[in-house]
């Protein structure tokens, strides 16, 4: 049944810290952005009820977030309508090609080693991870060759870096914590594989329950793939799960698009007063 298997979902995420703020990220990412990026806190306020979570707690976040500086407030008349300022935004466009279309790069054999010096070491780190580097020792930075480098980081001595298929794949395991990455995939797996065998059945969830299914789906898949590095299948672990879990995650996520789709269409308000409008281009989203 779909709605048990959804209640069980639930339950892992109420099992957890409190994360009310993070899933209202998700929510703007997969959601909201797609159709303008702002929407009405009535709205929000609606969805979590879906969760069960209490409007209090919604404002709190919602007003951490602006504090924060990743939403950004206007008052038409009595409401209150929330979109994400320009840090949220640039993160969000990272971050939805990751989560979406995210391929592996062509492996040609070897890896790029990148030696930095201390003092420069804490200042490149950042950006050298978010550019897909791993850190197999202090200073020492490698990334499958044809890794685009910072510009920051061209001062830093350059090598390549190759040997036997073991080899490489044990060099990887050390740069990036692939078993911990691993170890996240398989409960993405245990945790909605139940959800995936109901929406097989004649039984349907809400319109509200779809889009609370899609939006804890995309909240606990974008928590492991944000720091999955994307490694081409020669050097990951014969039994690497990220394939399965990236299936699992679009095959449930295009069986709930529908229902969720109409769910927005019927409670996302923008500041016009009027229905966010649809944005085709989220149907073809793992499909890339």
């Amino acid at each position: 049944m779909p709605r048990r298997a959804l209640d069980l979902i639930l339950d892992h995420v109420r099992a957890e810290p409190s994360r009310t703020w993070s899933i209202i990220v998700t929510i703007y990412g997969d959601a909201i952005v797609p159709r303008g990026g702002s929407v009405w806190l009535g709205t929000l306020l609606a969805f979590f009820r879906g969760l069960d979570i209490a409007d209090g707690v919604v404002r709190t976040a919602m007003s951490r977030l602006a504090a924060d500086g990743w939403l950004t407030r206007t008052r038409v008349g009595r409401n209150s309508f929330y979109r994400l300022a320009d840090k949220g935004r640039e993160t969000f466009a990272r971050a939805t090609e990751h989560i979406y279309s995210h391929r592996p790069p062509e492996w040609r054999g070897h890896f790029e080693m990148l030696l930095v010096e201390p003092s420069a070491r804490e200042g490149l780190r950042a950006a050298l991870e978010a550019a897909g580097f791993g850190v197999p020792l202090p200073g020492v930075f490698i990334a499958p060759a044809g890794t685009a480098v910072p510009e920051e980081a061209g001062a830093g001595l350059r090598l390549d870096v190759s040997g036997a298929q073991e080899a490489q794949q044990a060099l990887a395991a050390r740069a990036w914590r692939l078993e911990e990455t691993a170890d996240a995939y398989r409960s993405f797996i245990a945790v909605f594989d139940p959800l995936d065998a109901a929406l097989g059945t004649e039984e349907a969830l809400s319109d509200l329950e779809a889009m609370v299914a899609r939006v804890l789906l995309i909240h606990e898949y974008r928590r492991i793939v944000l720091r999955d590095p994307i490694l081409p299948a020669a050097i990951l672990p014969a039994d690497w799960p990220g394939a399965a879990a990236r299936a699992l995650c679009a095959g449930i996520y295009a069986r709930l698009i529908d229902a969720s789709e109409r769910w927005l269409d019927e409670n996302a308000v923008g500041e016009d007063g009027a229905a966010l409008p649809a944005d085709v281009k989220i149907r073809r989203r793992f499909k890339a």
